[in-house]
């Protein structure tokens, strides 16, 4: 691997230097004579300058906070590499700057440091310096924080603080963040930390993270794509889902069985009424529907999750009820959670397969259930045989993988089998969920398997695809939505959906609901609620059979179902080029200051151009066409736009703005017809009792 040479310079005050490109610089700077590194990676826009608030950096053990002021007492370099140490106490404190390929790493470490618990740095940053990454949320707290009304904060961190600890239920989390300043900074391992960018101090980044010591890698490029290219190999290859998963998937969060339909038609199908009703009406619509998920209660017990054992009463008939979906071309997933219960609860607790869990949190009491300890490998294997393999050889495709970060402990004196505590495992523990479900779903189905995962950490693209957790239904949730989709593919995360709809939808509105179904298409996975067991045939506002929103849905999910091969294929690229499948304008526009400022606005693959609209009462949404192309207006193919320039697009209910890159071969074909023919279709409702009769 080619490594950079690292010319070393020592100046005091504020004496000017000259070296190679390639280079560090030592220095007292400023009135507070505060010791800073001068850090001159390739393609930065301007130089780093490490140093906190009170010296160069700091280490922090239960007798306080230890800033390093001083020069240091020894100093070694290389072509390629840069160390300096210090002695405190009884303990020898060290900082290492070396080069290895495109990439620059930082550690911080003690050779006597096992009592340290801290570590904190900080870097400056210039007056109109972006950031972004970290999350997907759009801020830190709690998480309606990120829907909360009025909220201004977008893709951009700057003036945020971030607690680098997996919070429900917006729970993709990884600690890298890109910049303007062509770099990204990832911080290694798995202990929790905090990021401030610019709030406390307006010129600086200030980053601290626990454990014995501290390890980060800065990316550098002349381009911010590339420098997320960098990041997303070097913690994955990303899972690539089979084609099926790219197509539209429908999910209610009870399912359950009654004796009627919706429309008072008696149930006279031997498997669950609603999926069946579910299935019907789509195949009636025209809707497509590739696949479809069962969430919680589905099982046996007090949570409906007891043992891996259908609930007959619910779901009679299970095993059949997947063959006759596998006959219409419908995958099944099943809801799943890193803890068990019923009689698998006590085998968990006597055999030493579980940990302490936090709680009671997320409706779940410790005292009737046992959550897994995924370091065991023991525990890994009895949880895999007698529960995600036993469903999968039933035939299920899949899961989804809820709940694995609010019942982690966060304390030190939980130790899980491996050694290490609670602490350094919570934000590990979904990655090693993750794992653990993926091997199983390997062995049993190969490579023909999906999982749809809530929370993630650094690692856990490789064996699973993500879904943003229970955002809220207001036109703020579908905002944060936007924000999530295009954070969690700067991060790493590229195949990623969200709840369409929101999840806590007690003021479900039909145009966000309608403007949710068009952003969704135009995300890898497209999966349509509501949580309230509603459907837009049976809403519980007026109009319940709703004409306008099932024919919004139809033309989303058949475009969705259209680029299916497309989604797949930009998966595929992601997988061997870190290149996400959505891409925020300024990965590709860089040099356009408002690809940075139109957050609404992407990229889905390299030519679809997607603005979503997510207030309420727009009628005219105004966008940015980047510079350097030509856009062919996709709902009107004959008006083509020049690019580099804001432009105003009508925008009813129905219609999300929509363009093509100019020479493109993706065909969306035309969409304006397929919205008439599916009012049309939408107007007359189907006959339940004849479906039903067709059907079985």
């Amino acid at each position: 691997m080619r490594k950079k040479e690292i010319c070393i310079l020592l100046v005091t005050g504020l004496l000017a230097f000259a070296c190679q490109p390639k280079r560090i610089a030592k220095s007292f700077r400023g009135v507070d004579n505060r010791l800073s590194v001068l850090l001159n990676f390739d393609h930065l826009s301007s130089p780093l300058l490490l140093s906190g608030k009170e010296g160069l950096f700091f280490f922090e053990t239960k007798e306080g906070r230890t800033w390093i002021t001083d020069e240091p007492e020894e100093e070694v370099w290389t072509d390629s590499s840069y160390v300096a140490s210090w002695s405190r106490k009884d303990r020898v404190v060290s900082m290492t700057v070396a080069s290895q390929g495109d990439s620059y790493y930082l550690s911080l470490y003690a050779d006597n440091g096992q009592d340290i618990l801290k570590w904190g740095l900080g870097l400056n940053a210039s007056d109109d310096e972006y950031f972004t990454g970290l999350f997907e949320r759009a801020v830190d707290g709690n998480q309606t924080e990120s829907w909360k009304e009025g909220i201004q904060t977008a893709m951009n961190l700057r003036g945020e603080a971030v607690d680098m600890l997996i919070k429900p239920t917006l729970s993709l989390y990884t600690p890298f963040y890109l910049s303007s300043n062509n770099y990204g900074m990832f911080v290694e391992g798995t202990w929790p930390g905090h990021y401030d960018f610019c709030k406390t101090n307006e010129d600086m980044v200030l980053i601290e993270f626990e454990g014995p010591s501290f390890s980060a890698v800065f990316y550098t490029a002349d381009n911010p794509a590339t420098i997320v290219q960098q990041h997303s190999l070097a913690v994955g290859p990303t899972l690539v889902p089979p084609k099926w998963a790219f197509e539209p998937w429908r999910w209610r969060d009870n399912h359950e069985h009654k004796q009627t339909y919706y429309d008072g038609t008696e149930v006279k199908a031997p498997y669950n009424s609603q999926l069946v009703e579910d299935i019907l009406m789509m195949e009636a619509f025209g809707i497509p529907c590739g696949v479809y998920w069962v969430d919680r209660p589905w099982a046996k017990g007090v949570y409906g999750y007891a043992d891996f054992e259908w609930d007959p009463q619910r779901f009679p008939e299970a095993k059949a009820m997947l063959n006759w979906l596998g006959e219409r071309d419908v995958k099944f997933m099943l809801w799943i959670a890193p803890w068990v219960a019923g009689d698998m609860q006590q085998v968990a607790h006597e055999k030493g397969y579980s940990v302490p869990m936090k709680g009671p949190a997320g409706g779940i009491d410790p005292d009737s259930a046992a959550l897994i300890d995924f370091t065991n490998p023991e525990a890994c294997k009895w949880w895999q045989e007698n529960g995600p393999e036993k469903m999968l050889k039933q035939g299920v495709a899949g899961f989804k993988l809820d709940r694995s970060e609010e019942l982690v402990p966060e304390t030190r004196d939980v130790l899980f089998a491996d050694g290490r505590s609670a602490r350094e495992v919570r934000n590990d523990y979904p990655v090693l969920y993750a794992k653990t479900v993926h091997e199983s779903a390997k062995k049993i189905h190969g490579d023909d398997f999906a999982l749809l995962t809530r929370a993630g950490y650094t690692g856990s693209s490789k064996y699973t695809s993500f879904w943003g957790g229970d955002i809220g239904s207001p036109q703020e949730g579908l905002r944060a939505a936007i924000i999530a989709l295009l954070r969690s593919s700067v991060i790493g995360y590229p195949v990623w959906g969200s709840d369409i709809g929101g999840y806590w939808q007690g003021d479900l509105d039909r145009e966000v609901f309608a403007r949710w179904l068009a952003f969704g298409c135009f995300n890898p996975i497209m999966e349509v609620g509501p949580t309230e067991d509603l459907a837009p045939w049976s809403m519980d506002s007026e109009p319940g059979y709703d004409e306008e929103l099932i024919a919004i849905w139809r033309v989303y999910a058949r475009l969705h179902s259209d680029l299916a091969d497309y989604s797949h294929q930009y998966a595929v690229e992601a997988n061997e080029t870190g290149m996400p499948i959505v891409r925020p304008l300024f990965l590709h526009f860089p040099e356009q200051s408002d690809a940075w400022s139109d957050w609404q606005t992407f990229l889905y693959g390299e030519d679809i151009l997607v603005s979503a609209i997510w207030q309420k009462g727009v009628e005219l949404h105004r966008m940015y066409l980047p510079a350097g192309e030509r856009w062919v207006d996709a709902w009107n193919p004959g008006d083509v736009f020049e690019g580099g320039q804001w432009i105003e697009v009508e925008s009813p209910m129905y219609k999300i703005p929509l363009f093509i890159r100019e020479g493109a071969q993706t065909e969306l074909g035309n969409i304006q017809q397929l919205y008439e023919e599916s009012l049309q279709i939408s107007q007359k409702k189907p006959d339940l009792f004849v479906l039903e009769k067709e059907a079985f």
